[in-house]
């Protein structure tokens, strides 16, 4: 069938034709936006500035600010700072369960303190329990087996574990625009480590197929390890009860020196105990980037800062953080959306 047209029909196809190319132009415009963006889960704003600016001002040949390739390096606190730290630390919560699988093998736990209170799953009880009693939970629940065990323990819990909120998988509740920082500072040649006061063996099973940081690039708490042999004679290590180190304030910029050997270009936290990292790293010469996540949206995610003892960050640290210049990220603010599922 053929559809003859007249020249009165041009102006009107003419019209469409138009309107047509437009539509298309503009979808063009906005995939090339998209993908010429490289924080596209960040808001315009002075901390998605800050961090174009960092990345183009220590990477671009010429730049008063550049910084070689071996020294490129970008550490991240995890709890709080790239995923979920509420209600509770995820490290504590695989402890807690493990502490009940472990108190079936061995009654004597239960009626043990601390791990009477903390098995009676009374919260407030619980609140009143010291760092040493915690400790404790950790030496019950990490140590005595293999790292390989230890490893084994993680990946079991993490694949039924899920959060009392939005009832998902851990590793599903990272931040979006965190894990965009991450790749666009190693697409530019940083290396990006974790810096955290979690236990080291714990973070490395999920570090990589997560968040893209390989095992080798964690520092955190770690335990002593002794070298023995297994029954049939092969050699293993064995977690024993003995902190090596700690990443916690002071310990942060302690371990980068020991397990590193490099000062950071760019730290990010989200508490007290981060800063003395965000000190260190603005002590080096050339230009810096330090930065702390605020917890300020209770309606996508939590609010809390200097009365939580989860993730305290309090008035001290937010007047520092002012006055030396670091730039705190507000997740109201400065995020279009937290979790890579948000919205679906």
């Amino acid at each position: 069938m053929t559809v003859r047209t007249t020249p009165s029909d041009w102006p009107r196809l003419a019209r469409r034709a138009l309107a047509a190319w437009l539509v298309l132009l503009f979808l063009v415009a906005s995939l090339a936006a998209a993908q010429s963006d490289p924080l596209p889960s960040w808001n315009d704003g002075p901390a998605k500035a800050a961090i174009l600016d960092f990345v183009a001002a220590t990477t671009t040949p010429g730049s008063p600010d550049f910084v070689p390739p071996e020294a490129r390096l970008a550490t991240f606190d995890q709890d709080g700072t790239t995923w979920v730290e509420q209600p509770m630390y995820t490290p504590v919560l695989f402890c807690l369960a493990r502490l009940k699988e472990l108190a079936k093998e061995k009654p004597e736990l239960a009626a043990a303190e601390p791990f009477k209170t903390i098995l009676s799953g009374d919260r407030q009880a619980m609140e009143k329990l010291s760092d040493a009693d915690y400790q404790q939970l950790s030496v019950a629940t990490l140590t005595g087996i293999t790292p390989e065990e230890l490893t084994a323990a993680v990946r079991s819990w993490l694949a039924v574990a899920r959060d009392v909120r939005w009832h998902r998988p851990y590793t599903e509740l990272v931040y979006q625009p965190m894990l965009e920082v991450m790749r666009l500072l190693r697409a530019a040649g940083y290396k990006t480590y974790f810096v955290t006061g979690g236990p080291q063996d714990f973070v490395r099973v999920f570090s990589e197929p997560v968040y893209g940081i390989p095992p080798e690039q964690v520092v955190g708490a770690i335990n002593a390890v002794t070298y023995g042999y297994a029954k049939d004679g092969r050699p293993r290590l064995t977690e024993e009860p003995r902190i090596l180190g700690d990443t916690v304030g002071p310990g942060k910029p302690e371990s980068i020196h020991i397990e590193i050997g490099r000062r950071p270009f760019a730290a990010f936290g989200n508490s007290t105990g981060d800063r003395e990292m965000l000190e260190y790293t603005q002590a080096g010469d050339g230009k810096r980037l330090m930065m702390l996540v605020h917890h300020d949206d209770a309606t996508r995610e939590y609010a809390y800062g200097a009365q939580s003892k989860v993730g305290t960050f309090s008035e001290a640290l937010m007047d520092e953080a002012t006055s030396r210049g670091w730039i705190v990220i507000s997740m109201r603010n400065d995020w279009k959306r937290i979790f890579a599922w948000e919205g679906q």
